[in-house]
């Protein structure tokens, strides 16, 4: 168990440093001081491989044993405070890990680590009241929310996207008309925070009905 960590924490360096597309069975050998067929008994495939570096991301979001991890807090309070540690555990593991992040957007929710994150935000829904009917649909729309927007924040499509109207080719009606908001700056923590507090809302009037 320990090498297999040890393999996808490699896995994690070397997207962070250079991106998904430079993660290959040889490159992370390589950086092990191993071959590439010795890394196979433990993390099998490159799918594997993958669903693996997933699972080791989304299990920094849960607590630690001695509650000091990085999801210390996730399991501990009222269902509103436990969303938003959930939230903003996942948006700092994001600044944490910026060249891996986006796999959490690709690929399926499989491993076990992953899985009891999932289970935690079902958790938090049904404590919150909503209809188990519902919370499947809640969890996909929360988690999603959440995963994009440090995504788009670590990545730069936010940045990107406050200069749109400056590289079009025609005048831009709606961009005219809100040019004076558009150009103030952005306080992303206020903006996420706001973001949050909307969605929970959400969970409230979905659990009223």
């Amino acid at each position: 168990m320990r090498a297999k960590q040890q393999i996808l924490d490699e896995a994690l360096a070397l997207a962070d440093e250079r991106g998904l597309g430079a993660v290959s069975m040889r490159a992370i050998a390589q950086r092990l001081g191993l071959t590439s067929m010795a890394l196979y008994p433990y993390v099998g495939t490159k799918d594997d491989l993958l669903d693996g570096m997933v699972g080791r991301l989304l299990a920094q979001l849960l607590p630690a044993g001695d509650g000091a991890g990085a999801g210390a807090g996730i399991g501990d309070g009222e269902w509103r405070d436990r969303l938003r540690a959930v939230a903003r555990a996942a948006r700092a593991l994001a600044r944490a890990h910026p060249g891996a992040y986006p796999l959490l957007m690709v690929r399926p929710s499989v491993t076990p680590d992953a899985v009891r994150v999932v289970d935690v935000l079902y958790q938090v829904l049904l404590d919150a009241g909503v209809p188990g009917s519902a919370v499947p649909r809640l969890e996909r729309m929360l988690s999603t929310f959440v995963l994009a927007f440090a995504t788009s924040e670590v990545n730069g499509r936010f940045a990107a996207g406050r200069r749109s109207a400056e590289v079009a080719a025609e005048p831009l009606p709606a961009h005219q008309r809100l040019a004076a908001w558009l150009a103030e700056e952005i306080d992303w923590d206020a903006e996420f925070e706001a973001d949050v507090d909307d969605l929970i809302k959400l969970v409230e009037i979905t659990a009223s009905r």
